[in-house]
């Protein structure tokens, strides 16, 4: 038995929900291309995020776990400023460059995973947000729950937005 099959699965399974073909619907990147830079800064119920919010998020977090697999441990915590940024600081940065950085998270992490073997989901790295000690499994798995979660999210923002 190969020593990395877990996380190449891990691996797969990111690639899948960013550009694969999923079952239960569209990929990040099918949905991120239907909206315009326009679509993208609009919040179509007061209460929900933009598109660019919601990206923003996912990419933090993302950088986040990257920085944990680099150094043992994490920056951002829910109260971060970074955790959602607002529209105004986001339409500085522009859709595209959003969209360039969220995918360029996911090229850099995926370049870090695919160094490590199995073992290293159980070895242990410090959560900021959780204040403990958890296997490194926690954070990946949580990752890409978190993706899936927030592009469910995307998809009723941009139906909402779409139908006006």
């Amino acid at each position: 038995m190969k020593d990395n099959q877990i996380i190449n699965y891990i691996i797969q399974q990111l690639l899948e929900v960013q550009q694969g073909k999923l079952w239960m619907g569209d990929t990040f990147d099918k949905k991120i291309n239907s909206i315009t830079e326009k679509e993208a800064f609009i919040r179509p119920l007061p209460n929900l995020h933009s598109p660019a919010e919601l990206i923003a998020h996912l990419t933090a977090w993302r950088r986040d776990a990257i920085l944990k697999i680099r150094d043992g441990t994490g920056q951002l915590t829910d109260d971060s400023e970074q955790n959602w940024l607002g529209n105004d600081h986001l339409k500085k940065i522009r859709w595209s460059h959003l969209v360039w950085e969220y995918q360029d998270s996911l090229v850099e992490l995926i370049e870090l995973l695919r160094d490590k073997k199995d073992s290293f989901l159980e070895e242990q790295y410090q959560d900021q947000d959780y204040q403990g000690t958890y296997p490194y499994a926690f954070a990946i798995n949580g990752l890409l729950h978190h993706d899936l979660y927030h592009l469910g999210q995307l998809g009723i923002v941009i139906k909402l937005i779409k139908e006006g």
